[in-house]
């Protein structure tokens, strides 16, 4: 495959398991490209142009000709400059590696981060919760990560990549609509009436099987096993963690249960305030499920995969 491709196959996963729906999302390109055709050309200035076909802020190429053809990718959670070097490192000892596939954005996929995070408008929304309280809850929050990302350095693995010409690419908020989409689709259907039932759900998925053994598997952490569930609610996708005053809002709209990645102490203590049972399913094993939904289409089409730096690799083909 060539690099533009797999870049492309990415936005193509992420907008078909998008908790927006698929039209929602061509909709919103409509309007950012109305937009930009409405701009001065001042305004144009720094504009970033993949937003009129890439939703997702947050995945992008960070370097390499979306030309060059890509035969073995080696793929990680997180991937800064000393894994740029470890892939420069293996091929001088032979192994070939025609592209490093980060989970986690660096560059300006980093910067532009807090972009992705008005999809958790419409997850919120999706539970019940109205979308102008939604939008209201999450502006601060988008605001407080916007200026978090301000003093970054955000190119560090990116310069790294380009002095060895290594290509690099990252898929993040692609790669969590996944493994939002496929765990939603398990808990709807299953519909677990306790908590142990959330968790032994998670415990039958290979990922959250093998973190378990390293010691970062699924957890309660807001609630105890013998709770009923109610409705569950999978929170794992908007770039990075919502506003804690959301809980309020997801209980009064009737959510039991969140399934999340992780969780900050401010969130957890808002949870246990307004009764909501929290399972934390694993960073890393989440994002590893989420990437490995990518990377087996990836597999598919001939492309050999190389895991390292965090992620879990399971093959489904």
């Amino acid at each position: 495959m060539k690099l533009g491709e797999i870049y492309a196959l990415a936005v193509e996963m992420g907008m078909e398991h998008d908790p927006r729906g698929k039209e929602a999302v061509k909709a919103l390109l409509e309007r950012e490209k109305k937009k930009y055709e409405e701009m001065k050309e001042e305004e144009r200035e720094g504009y970033d142009q993949e937003r009129l076909r890439n939703p997702y802020n947050d995945t992008r190429i960070l370097y390499g000709d979306p030309e060059r053809e890509v035969k073995v990718a080696l793929v990680g959670i997180d991937v800064e400059t000393a894994e740029i070097l470890l892939a420069d490192r293996l091929r001088e000892r032979g192994k070939p590696v025609d592209l490093v596939i980060a989970h986690h954005p660096e560059g300006r996929a980093l910067a532009d981060l807090f972009e992705v995070m008005h999809l958790q408008e419409d997850v919120l929304a999706r539970f019940g919760v109205p979308i102008n309280v939604a939008e209201g809850v999450l502006a601060s929050r988008i605001s407080e990560v916007k200026r978090g990302l301000m003093p970054l350095n955000h190119f560090r693995p990116v310069d790294a990549a380009r002095l060895l010409d290594i290509p690099f690419m990252c898929v993040h908020t692609a790669a969590d609509n996944l493994v939002t989409s496929y765990l939603q689709r398990l808990f709807d259907e299953q519909r677990p009436e306790r908590v142990s039932d959330v968790l032994r759900i998670l415990k039958e998925i290979p990922e959250y099987r093998i973190a378990l053994t390293q010691g970062a598997g699924p957890t309660v952490v807001v609630g105890n096993k013998e709770k009923r569930a109610g409705k569950v609610m999978v929170d794992m996708t908007g770039g990075t963690s919502g506003s804690p005053d959301a809980y309020e809002k997801m209980a009064a709209a009737g959510v039991g249960t969140v399934v999340a990645m992780h969780i900050k102490e401010e969130h957890r203590k808002e949870a246990e305030k307004h009764h909501i049972n929290v399972v934390i399913a694993g960073h890393m094993a989440s994002d590893s499920l989420g990437m490995n939904l990518f990377l087996d289409e990836l597999a598919r089409r001939g492309v050999e995969i190389i895991p390292f730096s965090g992620l879990i690799r399971v093959a489904r083909v």
